[in-house]
C-alpha cells in the first residue's frame, strides 16, 4: 500500500515539474493562488498546464505545497494557511474538480484515490437503474453562473496584485484555458467509459450532470445590477421558482429549460460589467465555500424513428385516439395499435404518431398504405432487426384485425421532414361506393372515365367547419373510372385518383354547392357516397 502511494506521488509530482517547466509563474504566485482556496486542479487550468494527466487522485494541496516548498526557499519554515483547509472547497470551482458534491440521498466527499470513480460509479449505477442499453454516451455538464463569476475575480485579483511585474503578460493565464466542464469532461470520462464499457463521443445518448450550489448563486444574484434583480423576480412569481418537485421526470426537461434560460441571461448580464465596476461589486478573491455543489445525474437519448406503411382494415378504427366529451369514438385508433407496441419493445417514456395524411375513421386504408412514422422519446434500448420484426409481426397477428403495417424498419428522422413536404405533393387513389337516384346510361360512364385532370372548387366542408378555417381550395381530380354493382341499377363503384387535400365525399355530394363541380353535378342528379376505402397513397418513400 505504502509502496503504491509512494508511486502516486511521484507522478503527481512528474506532472507538477512538466507544468513548471512549460507554464508556470514565479513560484510564490502559484503558492498564493493555493492559499486564497483555489484548487490544483483549477491552477493547472488556470495556467495553461491541465491535462488529462491531472484525473490522479495524489493530486492534491498537500503535494504542490511541497512542491512549492522544495523549489521555492522564500516558503520554508513558513507556516502556510493553505494546508489547513481541509473543510473548504475551491473558490473557483467550488469543488465541482475535486470531485465532491451533495445529493439528496446524503453529502459525497470522496478521499483517495476512488474520488473519481465514485462518481463514475454513481452515474453508472444511475444509467443501469433506468434500464438504458448503451454502447455510446455524450456528457453534457451544466455548471451554476458562480463558477464563472469566481474565476473572473481570481483572474482581476491576481491581476491587480502581480500586473507590475514582468513575468505577469507571458505567464498568468493565457488565452486559452480549458473550461471548467471540459476538465471535469476529462476527469470523468476515462472512468466512465470502463465502467459502462461504453464510447465517450457525440451521441444520441446523453448523460447530465446539473451542478447546483444555492448559497453561492443567491449571493451571485444579490450582487448583480438591479435589472437581473427584476427579471429573477419575475420569474418567480411566473413559477421560475425551485422546489423539490423539479427534480422528479415529469418535470425535468422543462425545468431544464427554465434553468438554463437563467443562466444564460446571469452569463450576458456579467459579460456586459466592466472590469472595473466587477472589482468594486465583488469580492477579491472570491470567498471561501464549505459547502459542495448539489448534483442531479440524469440520462436522456434523443428520439428514434421507425417507419412503415399501415393499412387500416376496420370503419370503426380513427386514426389518432378520438376522444369527445370523456367517450371514446370507434373501437381503437392506429396511434394506440402501432404506438404502444413499438414503445413495449423500445422501453420509451412515450411516443408520437405521424402520418402522411389521415383517412376518416369510417374510411378503410387499403392497397401498399399509408406511409406513417412512430417518433419514440427516451428509449432505454434500440430495437434489433429482430425486435423491429416482432413489432410487426405482433401487430398483423392481433386477435382484432383492425390495423395491419409494413416495411417497418428503423429511420432517420429525415423521414419526418421528406414525409412532411411530400404530402402536399402526393397523389391518392380511392375506391367510393356511391348511389345515384336515377339508372346511368353508357353516355354517362364514358363521360366519367375520360375526365382526366379536371380543376374543381372546394369550400371547406360544412361537416369540419367547425375546427377548420373557412377557405376556397382549388384541387385537381386525375382520372376517374365508374363500374356498375352487379345487380344493382342505382349502386356504382367509383375509382379515382386525385390530388392531396381534396375531400372526396363532398365531391360525390356537392356539399351543397360548396364544391364544384361534383359527381352529382356532372351527372345531373342526386349522389351520394356510401363507403369510402384509400387504396393508394403515391409517395416514394417507406415502400
Amino acid at each position: 500500500m505504502a509502496e503504491a502511494s509512494a508511486s502516486a506521488e511521484a507522478e503527481a509530482r512528474s506532472i507538477l515539474e512538466r507544468a513548471a517547466e512549460s507554464s508556470f509563474p514565479p513560484l510564490h504566485a502559484v503558492h498564493h493562488l493555493l492559499s486564497v482556496g483555489v484548487c490544483v486542479r483549477c491552477i493547472l487550468r488556470l495556467l495553461g498546464a491541465y491535462s488529462s494527466a491531472c484525473s490522479y487522485a495524489s493530486l492534491t494541496a498537500s503535494v504542490l505545497h511541497s512542491f512549492l516548498e522544495e523549489h521555492d526557499d522564500s516558503m520554508k519554515g513558513d507556516s502556510c494557511p493553505c494546508l489547513s483547509m481541509n473543510d473548504a472547497y475551491c473558490s473557483v470551482c467550488l469543488g465541482v474538480l475535486l470531485p465532491a458534491f451533495h445529493r439528496d440521498e446524503g453529502l459525497e466527499t470522496p478521499n483517495g484515490i476512488s474520488h473519481i470513480d465514485n462518481i463514475s460509479s454513481m452515474i453508472s449505477q444511475v444509467v443501469q437503474r433506468e434500464g438504458y442499453q448503451v454502447d455510446e454516451f455524450s456528457l453534457e455538464i451544466s455548471l451554476p453562473p458562480v463558477i464563472a463569476a469566481n474565476e473572473r475575480a481570481i483572474r482581476l485579483y491576481m491581476k491587480q496584485k502581480y500586473v507590475n511585474e514582468n513575468w505577469f503578460k507571458d505567464k498568468m493565464f493565457p488565452q486559452q484555458t480549458i473550461s471548467v466542464k471540459e476538465a471535469l469532461r476529462l476527469l470523468i470520462a476515462p472512468s466512465l467509459e470502463k465502467l459502462t464499457n461504453a464510447k465517450h463521443g457525440n451521441n444520441s445518448f446523453r448523460i447530465r450532470l446539473a451542478y447546483t450550489h444555492g448559497d453561492a448563486s443567491q449571493k451571485l444574484h444579490s450582487l448583480l445590477p438591479n435589472e437581473h434583480s427584476r427579471k429573477r423576480k419575475t420569474d418567480s412569481r411566473n413559477g421560475g421558482d425551485t422546489s423539490n418537485e423539479a427534480h422528479k421526470r415529469n418535470s425535468a426537461d422543462g425545468n431544464n429549460k427554465q434553468s438554463s434560460e437563467s443562466d444564460s441571461f446571469i452569463y450576458k448580464t456579467l459579460e456586459g460589467i466592466q472590469d472595473q465596476e466587477f472589482c468594486n461589486v465583488f469580492q477579491l478573491p472570491p470567498e471561501k465555500v464549505f459547502k459542495p455543489c448539489h448534483l442531479v445525474i440524469s440520462c436522456l437519448r434523443s428520439p428514434i424513428f421507425l417507419g412503415g406503411r399501415y393499412l387500416k382494415l376496420s370503419r370503426n378504427v380513427s386514426q389518432s385516439c378520438w376522444i369527445i366529451d370523456d367517450e371514446r369514438m370507434g373501437e381503437a385508433s392506429v396511434e394506440e395499435i402501432v404506438g404502444e407496441n413499438v414503445r413495449a419493445i423500445c422501453r420509451g417514456d412515450s411516443c408520437k404518431f405521424h402520418a402522411a395524411g389521415r383517412e376518416d375513421i369510417d374510411v378503410r386504408m387499403l392497397g401498399s398504405g399509408r406511409p406513417f412514422l412512430v417518433e419514440v422519446l427516451n428509449v432505454r434500448s434500440i430495437p434489433s432487426e429482430t425486435e423491429v420484426q416482432q413489432i410487426e409481426e405482433r401487430i398483423n397477428n392481433s386477435e382484432k384485425k383492425y390495423v395491419r403495417i409494413r416495411n417497418l424498419k428503423l429511420v432517420g428522422n429525415e423521414i419526418w421532414t421528406m414525409m412532411r413536404e411530400g404530402e402536399a405533393e402526393k397523389q391518392k387513389q380511392y375506391t367510393a361506393l356511391i348511389w345515384t337516384s336515377r339508372d346511368l346510361t353508357e353516355d354517362d360512364l364514358h363521360n366519367i372515365s375520360i375526365t382526366k385532370d379536371m380543376e374543381i372548387v372546394q369550400k371547406t366542408p360544412i361537416r369540419v367547419l367547425h375546427r377548420r378555417s373557412p377557405l376556397e381550395r382549388k384541387r385537381i381530380i386525375h382520372w376517374m373510372e365508374i363500374e356498375k354493382v352487379a345487380g344493382s341499377s342505382t349502386y356504382y363503384l367509383l375509382h379515382l385518383c386525385t390530388q392531396a387535400g381534396t375531400y372526396i365525399k363532398e365531391f360525390v355530394h356537392g356539399d351543397l354547392g360548396r364544391t364544384h363541380p361534383s359527381i352529382g353535378a356532372i351527372l345531373g342528379c342526386r349522389a351520394e357516397i356510401l363507403q369510402l376505402d384509400v387504396t393508394d397513397v403515391k409517395m416514394d418513400f417507406l415502400q
